[in-house]
Parts: structure tokens; sequence; C-alpha cells
């Protein structure tokens, strides 16, 4: 074999990748995916380790390890061996410098070199606040994030990149800024599985999938070869996240999806968390945790396919195969059993339509604060838009799941300091919440983007539910007492409050409009005001002058 190394770039952003390739001349191992391995160490361009020798007897030398030098595994990506990636994502400006050796044919090759990284901006990594651990920010510029998202799960099978960049513009456009997508496809023969009416086609597939299959076409029995790597999957994968990435578009990677159907889980439970799933979950992280903008969660509802104990097992492994730590979780049902678990860095749950409401969801933040870990609280599945399955569902009808129910349970959700997942309407036969694909019929998007608009204009992230009580009317209330208050009344009428004693600017925004109307100055405790109209939900925010942020208003 002649080995030869390329490194991609002398200069890089921060929370960007720096690639370096090996090409390979007439590769002689059989599988390139089992029988070859690259590792390489990266790190800022200073001694990585330093120890005092010399010192007297019955003295200890001092020794002290920079935190710059990171492992990161590589991977193969060409069927026959002659191409292999070894990414690294810097997050500090500065010189850094690597080695990265190609193992093959028990031969070892290695390589070294320098390159600069620039901070030109980039938001970075998406993290758990420290200060404020219910809530997420971007850790290099410390920008908070709403966390808004919305289900896609096959997306991937959308034949056509161009209609892939569509389908996330149109998200974005709508203020969405995190979408769910399965890395391994639940290969059901339609949508129908689910009682809706998204069919294979030339523009979509649900047949895709990480391995390379022997029969690829079979739903059932695809034949999956664990061991190979499907490499044109993998690139169309890695170019929906880079497209994401470009419009801050959070990613959240499911390893499974409804694995329990026949052809889903080549490993079953005889296989689980054996070296060969483990390779998938290792070649996912060497491939794409150089990608700032994902997330991973283990696998879509766990409890179908897999025990609590591989679920912790696979957690650990995974955060030790990825060199940055992306945030991690599992997707469960109406609990989630990690709530103290090392690798889970936020707690997802489904809980569908009324039940999965404020006071699901302020049940689930109490019951974290009473272990002695915050971390943020998301209801992952909560309802899709006009989705009326005849086999589970409580026998739900039109309106139980309209774009406007939907929105209502939001608002109740982030008013109990979550956050939320929904879905759109499939019933066109586009896809929705199968893939993402949509169209003007599809109303959720827009009808939750005032949500959306209404939190940016606030510190939200330091207020906190459940801690002031009304007075008068019905509604929930968001506080940071005595700077911003934050009511949201289901229903128009009266809404009386007791605030800390100051002076306090008044608004009222509707919630279905996105709208703010005329306001009022308060001096005083004590607020009583009635709804612009008698119609409608509507909210109240109530910000002292420290922290008012001008909006324009609506006659």
């Amino acid at each position: 074999m002649n080995i030869t190394f390329e490194q991609s770039t002398n200069i890089v952003e921060t929370y960007d990748f720096i690639e370096v390739r090996i090409h390979v001349e007439n590769p002689s191992v059989a599988n390139p995916f089992t029988e070859a391995e690259v590792f390489g160490q990266f790190g800022l361009d200073v001694e990585p380790f330093t120890f005092t020798h010399g010192l007297p007897d019955g003295e200890l030398g001092t020794a002290s390890i920079r935190p710059g030098l990171i492992p990161v595994d590589g991977f193969c990506d060409s069927d026959d061996g002659s191409l292999y990636r070894i990414r690294f994502m810097p997050s500090e400006a500065g010189a850094y410098s690597y080695e990265a050796v190609f193992t093959a044919g028990g031969q070892k090759y290695h390589t070294s070199g320098t390159f600069m990284a620039e901070n030109r901006g980039r938001k970075g990594l998406l993290r758990v606040d420290p200060d404020f651990p219910f809530h997420f920010q971007w850790d290099n510029t410390k920008e908070h994030f709403f966390y808004h998202g919305m289900t896609a799960y096959h997306m991937p099978g959308i034949q056509d990149d161009a209609e892939i960049r569509r389908s996330i513009d149109r998200l974005h456009a709508c203020k969405v800024n995190r979408i769910r997508i399965a890395v391994n496809s639940s290969r059901v023969r339609n949508g129908m599985a689910w009682f809706e009416p998204v069919y294979d086609s030339e523009d979509f597939t649900f047949l895709y999938g990480p391995w390379i299959a022997e029969r690829p076409h079979d739903h059932t029995y695809p034949g999956w070869d664990v061991t190979r790597f499907d490499i044109a999957y993998w690139r169309k994968l890695e170019r929906l996240l880079a497209y994401a990435l470009s419009k801050d578009i959070s990613v959240s990677l499911i390893m499974y999806l409804d694995a329990y159907r026949r052809g889903c889980d080549p490993f079953g439970p005889h296989h689980a968390g054996g070296l060969d799933e483990q390779r998938y979950y290792r070649y996912a992280a060497a491939r794409l945790a150089a990608y700032s903008n994902i997330t991973w969660d283990l696998t879509n509802e766990y409890r179908l396919i897999r025990p609590h104990a591989w679920v912790e097992r696979m957690g650990y492994f995974l955060k030790s195969c990825d060199p940055y730590h992306h945030l991690m979780t599992c997707h469960g049902h109406e609990t989630f059993d990690f709530r103290l678990s090392g690798w889970a860095d936020f707690a997802v749950y489904q809980c569908w339509d009324e039940h999965g409401g404020y006071a699901y969801m302020l049940r689930n933040r109490e019951t974290q604060l009473a272990m002695g870990r915050s971390i943020p609280q998301v209801n992952e599945e909560y309802g899709y838009e006009d989705h009326y399955p005849s086999a589970w569902g409580e026998g739900k009808k039109a309106p139980a799941r309209s774009a406007d129910r939907l929105r209502r349970i939001a608002w109740e959700i982030a008013m109990a300091g979550g956050y939320q997942t929904s879905g759109e309407y499939a019933g066109n036969g586009l896809g929705g919440w199968l893939n993402g694909r949509g169209d003007e019929s599809m109303l959720l998007p827009k009808t939750l983007e005032p949500l959306v608009r209404f939190f940016e204009h606030l510190e939200w992230w330091k207020m906190n539910p459940g801690q002031v009580e009304l007075i008068k009317g019905t509604g929930y209330c968001l506080a940071e007492q005595g700077r911003q208050y934050v009511i949201y009344a289901p229903e128009a009428g009266e809404i009386g409050i007791v605030l800390d004693r100051g002076s306090y600017e008044i608004s009222w925004y509707n919630p279905r409009e996105g709208t703010f109307y005329p306001g009022f100055r308060l001096d005083g405790s004590e607020l009583v005001a009635r709804c612009p109209d008698q119609e409608g939900d509507w909210v109240v925010r109530i910000q002292s002058a420290a922290c008012r942020i001008p909006e324009k208003t609506t006659p």
C-alpha cells in the first residue's frame, strides 16, 4: 500500500473542523471498516505534559496536564478502503498541532501537522447553561437558545438534496431552530403504519439506513452487513447537517426509530450493546461529532427495544466516543429514568395532548429539582398537527390536535419553564412530521412562531414558574420577581397579580397573531387589568424599567 496524507486547510474557524485525509493506493485489507484504524491527538500547540524530575528522595515531583490535548477517532470513507478521514473541531482560537496514525495490515503510518484556529463568531456547541441549568446556551457566544423543535423523522429519506434544503428553509423561516431526524429509518412500507398517507415515491423513501444492505429495497429483510457502512448515505447525512448548520438549526440524531419493526434492528436482544452495535455508535461519533449543531438521542422509545441497562451502557459509551461531548438524551415515554445519569444532559418526555401541558411539565421540573440535579426539561412529543390514529391516541377527534390546540399546549409548556417539539400535518401526503416536507397547508410552524418571537424579547432563562399566584383570573405565571413577569391567560378576561413594589411597563401580547398592543405604566404592587378583547388567549408582559426591551406595537 502507498499511503499519502492531506491536510484540508491551514486556517480554520473555531467550531468548524479541519480534516486530515488518508489516501490509500492499492488497499490490501478485506474490510476497511474493521481491519484498519485512524486515530489522532489534536491540541493547542503547547507542551501537553510536564514533570519535574531530580527532586531529593522523599519529595514528590510535580506534574501538570494541559487540557487542550484531545484524542479523536477517524473513519473509513470508501467502500474499498482507499480513503479515510479524521476530523477535529477546535473550540479555542490559537495555534494547534496534531499527530495522526493510520494502522492497516499490521503496519502503522504516521503524520503530524499544524494549523491556526480563528474565532469569527460562530455560536459554538449547544450546552446547558451552568448558571441557569434548566436552559440552554451556545458556548461560544453565550447566547441563550429557546429550544423550538419540529419532528422530521425520515428527512434523510428525501431523495433530492434541493428538497431537503427547501424543507429546512421553510422551517427556519418560521423560527424552528431544532429538528429531530432518524439516522436509522423505521423501514415501514408506507406512512399508514401511523395512519398517515405518505408513500415511497421518486421523491421520498422510507428505505435507508447506516449499513450496506444485501436487499436494500426489502422493507422486512434488508440483509444488513453491520460491519460495513453505506458511504453514500452518510455523505448525504453530512450535507443535511451542514445545511442545517448554515441556518443555525440544531439536529437531534436519533440512532434508532421504531426499531421493534422487523428489518430495523439487526442486533436484537442477543447482540444489543455488543461490538458490532458499538461500532455503529462509534462510527457516527467519528464521522459527525465535528458538526457543531448536533445532539444525540440514543434511540426513540427505548422501552420498546432495549432494557434500562442498555441505555446506561450505550449512553456512557457514546459519550466517551464523542470528543466534544455534545448534548445527549434518550427518548422514552411519560417518565425520564436517567435524571442523575452522567451521560444524560437533558430530560425528554412523550406525553400527548393536555396531559403533557403545564401541570405535567411543572411536576417534572419539581421532581428534577428534588433530585438535586437541574437539567432542561423537554416534552419532545406532545402531539402532531391533525394526527388522529384510530388504533391509539385516546380516540381523539378533530380539532383536538389542530395547530391552534397544539399552540396552546406549547405555551403551557413554556410557562412551566420547559421546552417542546411538535410535528406538522402529514395528511396531505407530503410527509409533515414523518419527513419534514410541507407546504402552505401546514399551519403549525407559523402558528407557533409568535411563541418564539415573544420569548426572544425576554431574559426567559432567569424566570421561574409556580412562584407567583394570580389574585384574579385564570392563568400561568413566569417570574423573576421584582424585575420581569409573564402571565399566560388561556381565556380572555380579567387578570390580577401582586408584584414587588416598583415601576413597571405593562404590555399585552396576542399569541395568535404575534403582536404587542399599546401598554401602560404601573407604579405600585398590584395589577388588575382586562384583556384587550374578550376572545381567545392572551399574554401579559410585565417589565421593570431595568429590563424593558422596546417592541413595536400594533394599533
